[in-house]
């Protein structure tokens, strides 16, 4: 509580903003994590802490030997301790980051089929460690909690333990109906063992006295509410509340002194080491636990079982009535035991069985860059994306190896059964393929421990968490892995959020959205992502990539995977799309010298594919599906004697960070803006894009000309792809319009 009590009430806070620490939420973990720290934790146990229980996780780290005590008075501080317990931030051992309600949670059951599966690829021992969640009861409101549990593969983790913090309150409120039989009901019939820790020893003893069985049940069905209320009661107000009328109640609570009464009452099962011994030591390894852990908001503080005491904050006189009960020093809340006591020697024995051996991390494996091909015919971009992998088994069999994908229900309609039938499917145990002599099966569904290819189902949230923890191996076990999540881009945002947190706490991966935009056009509004191009601009930690040509994904894949697996690392997003495209508009250079330097342009962001004769009248820039439309309206444009400058732009983040670099916002390489939209050659721009127009509205600022900037803004309708492109304004009409307008 010191934590927090200084970071509030001690630290200067100029600005007046508040600071907050949750004082309430960490003391209603307090024994949970005592116990489960200094009694059964291991060495190769990872543990997911709730958000609002972070000061509780670094007082256990100080106490452990592995947090400075300078460190104590930074929580919330710049550069100090983080708000809620953070891998990436955290001075101390942090091993899940936590904060997004409901990503935090289920982290640990992707970090386990993560450790599964680079077990199975490296031979190694499997299911070493236990993965520990520490979940509040209001968290499983979360959808994201719920998408996981069912998941046919998370009911053979038996190392997955969940502790549910259950005191029965949510930030505003009791709960006034919480359903834990049925919340219980749902974890068991998803395969789980379910442990109930409800009363303590001594209200369990009170139970077995006479008149305990009226009393268990009066306890066992009073209302939350009314239960939190009790909390505030004096010993005179229990003895007239709790009885309800039931002299038998009454009896009992007339034999117990006014200290037993008011201790009884609060005697929960979560806040009671012998009830957590016990129901730790039941656990079985074989199947997944949720341990529903009774517990009081605010256990033990002034503010305990206040309907708002979630934010609330202990003033100095009540920290030092804590500190007076608990035995501490007010005036110096940062005293460990002392080394030589009983307490101090605990500590210091348990912080050393805790120890972890450093990781000792290999480096990625190195990925080509080119394979040397020129693609020809027609072809689709999300088409390309199998092809290059396929083409990397061949080429780069060690780096192959570390790829993994994952897809949700949809790997055929992306264009990866390629993938799937040489690499096939990922299974901790080999399973039978009853359709292996099918002749009328393209796709073979071989699972087995050695697949590369883990199918999920419908359910992004889920794809995208093990994408992240996929992505974390090398950070956590050494071992890097070359993730690629692949799904229909009109669901990227709602896989963005949980994919962002994973960045965030280290994850490094691909995620790939495809078929993309409204050229899904028979498909209509519903499925016509808008704003998923602008990812590349606002998302930290990651490359976007929209690739034109099937050439411009080999290159942009292969530059994404190197990114991968290492300390400097950066996940990647390419959105693909199934519009077939005339390859020789790409018009590769044959020469290798100016074909690498046109590679490098590509990844950069952005190269120059058309070049007018002498000095252009205007330059159109397109990305993805629209550059088709771009080289046609260039060609028209020539035939009115408008000379058009056609710029494929290939990643619109990186070229946002190479202006910002040349205002000297920010550091990075600006080559690509000299290669792309040389000075010398400035015009007035069009720009056009299958996605909302302000993706590239920044590029007329490169060289400050007057532009205008054609995309979608509406929701579209169902219809062939030249009539959703006129309705949306992008097609070859468009341009010429907009080019006649920025150039009249």
């Amino acid at each position: 509580m010191a934590i927090v009590h200084h970071a509030n009430r001690v630290r200067p806070n100029r600005t007046g903003l508040k600071v907050g620490g949750h004082q309430a939420s960490s003391a209603s973990m307090v024994s949970i994590m005592t116990e489960l720290w200094f009694r059964h934790l291991r060495p190769e146990d990872r543990v997911s802490v709730k958000p609002h229980a972070s000061p509780v996780l670094h007082a256990v780290n100080y106490l452990l030997g592995d947090l400075d005590k300078r460190y104590l008075t930074t929580l919330r501080e710049f550069g100090g301790l983080q708000s809620y317990p953070s891998r990436a931030k955290d001075p101390d051992q942090v091993d899940y980051s936590t904060g997004s309600v409901g990503i935090g949670a289920t982290a640990p059951i992707w970090g386990a089929l993560a450790r599964r599966y680079v077990d199975s690829m490296t031979s190694g021992g499997g299911g070493v460690g236990r993965q520990y969640s520490l979940v509040g009861d209001a968290e499983l409101d979360e959808g994201a909690v719920w998408e996981a549990i069912g998941d046919p593969m998370v009911a053979g983790l038996g190392e997955i333990v969940w502790i549910v913090d259950l005191n029965r309150q949510s930030l505003d409120r009791v709960v006034p109906a919480l359903g834990a039989p049925r919340l219980q009901g749902m974890f068991a019939a998803a395969g789980w063992q379910v442990i109930t820790v409800k009363y303590g020893d001594l209200l369990e003893s009170l139970f077995r006295e006479e008149g305990g069985e009226a009393l268990r049940a009066r306890v066992d069905t009073m209302p939350n509410p009314e239960y939190q209320r009790l909390l505030r009661c004096t010993p005179d107000q229990l003895r007239e509340r709790l009885p309800a009328g039931d002299p038998e109640i009454d009896a009992l609570l007339k034999t117990l002194d006014d200290h037993t009464l008011t201790w009884a009452i609060r005697n929960l099962g979560g806040h009671d080491f012998p009830a957590l011994n016990q129901a730790f030591a039941a656990i079985d390894d074989t199947r997944p636990t949720v341990i529903f852990a009774y517990t009081i908001k605010g256990h033990g503080l002034a503010v305990e079982g206040h309907p708002q005491n979630h934010s609330s904050l202990l003033t100095a006189e009540q920290l030092a009535e804590l500190a007076e009960r608990v035995g501490a020093d007010p005036g110096d809340p940062w005293a460990a035991f002392p080394a030589d006591s009983p307490e101090g020697r605990f500590c210091a024995e348990v912080g050393a069985a805790l120890k972890r051996p450093p990781v000792a991390t290999m480096a990625p494996p190195e990925v080509p860059t080119d394979f040397g091909r020129i693609p020809a015919g027609t072809a689709t971009t999300q088409a390309a994306l199998g092809r290059t992998l396929l083409d990397l088994t061949r080429s780069a069999p060690e780096a192959a190896r570390r790829v993994v994908t994952l897809s949700p229900d949809v790997s055929s309609s992306t264009n990866l059964g390629g993938w799937v039938n040489k690499v096939g499917v990922w299974s901790a145990t080999e399973q039978v393929d009853w359709f292996a002599d099918d002749p009328e099966t393209i796709l073979h569904w071989r699972e087995r421990p050695t697949g590369q290819h883990i199918e999920l189902g419908i359910a992004e949230t889920n794809l995208v968490g093990l994408l992240g923890e996929l992505g974390a191996t090398w950070s956590r076990w050494g071992q890097p892995l070359l993730p690629i999540g692949v799904l229909y881009d009109p669901f990227v945002q709602r896989a963005h959020e949980p994919w962002s947190f994973g960045i965030y706490a280290g994850g490094q991966s691909i995620l790939v959205g495809t078929p993309s935009g409204v050229t899904l056009a028979p498909e209509g509004g519903a499925h016509q992502s808008i704003t998923t191009p602008s990812l590349g601009l606002e998302q930290p930690g990651c490359v976007t990539y929209e690739p034109a040509f099937a050439i411009d994904v080999e290159w942009t894949l292969l530059a994404s995977l190197a990114r991968l697996g290492r300390p400097d690392g950066r996940s990647a997003y390419l959105r693909l799309s199934t519009r077939p495209v005339d390859q020789s508009l790409a018009d590769v250079p044959a020469d290798p010298a100016v074909r690498e330097r046109r590679r490098r342009q590509a990844v950069a962001g952005a190269y120059l594919l058309r070049k007018a004769p002498d000095n252009p009248a205007v330059t159109i820039a397109a990305m993805g599906a629209t550059v088709p439309e771009a080289l046609s309206a260039a060609e028209r444009l020539q035939r009115l004697g408008i000379r058009a400058d056609v710029v494929c732009v290939t990643s619109p983040g990186l070229l946002f960070t190479a202006t910002q670099a040349k205002a000297g916002r920010e550091d990075g390489a600006t080559w690509v803006l000299d290669a792309a939209f040389p000075a010398h050659r400035a015009a007035p721009m069009v720009t056009v894009l299958d996605g909302h127009p302000h993706t590239l509205a920044f590029l007329g600022g490169i060289n400050n000309v007057k532009a205008r900037h054609l995309g979608v803004t509406r929701f579209g309708q169902s219809g062939d792809l030249e009539s959703v492109y006129r309705y949306h304004g992008i097609d070859a009409d468009a341009i010429v319009g907009a080019v006649l307008d920025v150039s009249g």
